[in-house]
């Protein structure tokens, strides 16, 4: 079978229903020390390198490929990295998943904040020094649809260089709407890329859609969307197929929108209400290992890593191609300054201050800059 991207293909839909799931997870794992060491040596890396690089035959090479994300990243981004901060708006939402704290089966207290009460988020966030954030809702149409999260932009679009949104999926006409209001980014996870898991984890809500939320990217880069972020939600499923959809899916937008940017975020499962354990742990190691293979594929791309993980191990990853990073982030809606008792969607890990995470990047020669890429290269 070719794993090329199909340069005519409608959507991503058309690409993806060409590849068959288990062949893809036995390609991986059937990868040889040969495959790997040809990846390595290729200057420019295509998807089948990828998946010799995510392979277990890749785990004995995990030093040289760290070296070699790390020159990568250097050369492209230079000794820096990205600040930036998550404000949750509502925890609302009309889908049952299996590993979120908002699902709506959790008899859990909601919470949507006021205009005043997102400003006194805003001034918190900024007293911080932040200038880039990303605002979070649960998946409410009536309660946190598109005029809400439209007048939450325009309210502090003032505030900050970049605006980013990781909502519910959205038309075109309304990613439009939104874009006239400041809107700079969004951020869609498929969360696995298995159909049939996929609708275990999502069994009602509009979020039980795949075919939608798939095609969610593809209706942002029609809108003229600035940046695009893609990430899959790690423990669901096997990490390594997800992972290799994942890059299928970013190689097609990359040549079909090219003029938007793009970005790789990598969440794993965290604790939560209502509980779910890991269906395939993914290690430290793996992780690790899943990094350096996305930037060796792709030296452009930006790698983002959140307070999901430890103290430690954003203290070692810092700098093997992570480009952009949260701090003190809270998941709760008016976590900040205004119901910092609520409920969060999970448990953060690093519980760093941003001054703390700063000093940390700063011990390491890092520069931290905090408005996005675009921005800070104009």
């Amino acid at each position: 079978m070719a794993y090329s991207i199909q340069p005519k293909a409608k959507n991503f839909k058309e690409v993806f229903d060409t590849y068959n799931w288990d062949e893809t997870l036995q390609s991986i794992f059937s990868k040889t020390e040969a495959d790997v060491l040809r990846a390595l040596g290729n200057s420019k890396r295509d998807l089948e390198d990828f998946k010799a690089l995510i392979s277990p035959a890749a785990r004995p090479y995990l030093e040289q490929m760290a070296q070699l994300s790390r020159q990568l990243t250097k050369k492209r981004f230079g000794n820096t990295i990205q600040m930036y901060s998550p404000m949750y708006l509502s925890n609302e939402c009309q889908n049952i998943c299996t590993y979120c704290g908002f699902s709506m089966t959790n008899k859990i207290p909601r919470r949507t904040l006021t205009d005043p009460e997102i400003l006194k988020e805003v001034e918190y966030i900024k007293s911080k020094g932040y200038d880039h954030i990303l605002l979070v809702t649960g998946e409410a149409n009536k309660t946190v649809g598109v005029d809400y999260i439209n007048n939450a932009l325009q309210l502090i679009r003032s505030h900050f260089s970049n605006i980013t949104i990781e909502v519910q999926p959205l038309h075109q006409d309304e990613y439009e709407q939104l874009i006239d209001s400041g809107l700079y980014a969004v951020l869609v996870y498929q969360e696995t890329y298995h159909r049939g898991e996929y609708k275990k984890h999502h069994p009602k809500g509009k979020k039980s859609n795949f075919d939608y939320r798939l095609d969610t990217p593809d209706r942002l880069g029609k809108a003229g969307i600035h940046k695009i972020g893609l990430g899959a939600l790690f423990g669901l499923e096997d990490w390594r197929a997800d992972s290799f959809f994942t890059a299928l899916h970013l190689k097609y937008l990359q040549k079909t929108y090219w003029k938007t940017k793009y970005s790789i975020s990598f969440p794993r499962l965290r604790p939560h209400t209502g509980g779910l354990d890991p269906k395939v742990e993914m290690t430290d190691p793996d992780l690790v290992q899943l990094i350096c293979a996305f930037r060796l594929l792709d030296e452009d791309v930006e790698l983002s890593i959140s307070t999901r993980e430890s103290e430690v191990f954003r203290n070692n990853i810092v700098k093997l191609g992570i480009t952009s990073i949260s701090a003190e982030s809270k998941t709760n809606p008016g976590g900040y300054a205004v119901a910092p008792e609520s409920l969060e969607q999970f448990e953060i890990s690093d519980e760093r201050s941003t001054e703390e995470v700063t000093e940390m990047l700063k011990s390491q020669g890092l520069e931290v800059v905090w408005k996005d890429w675009a921005n800070n290269w104009q």
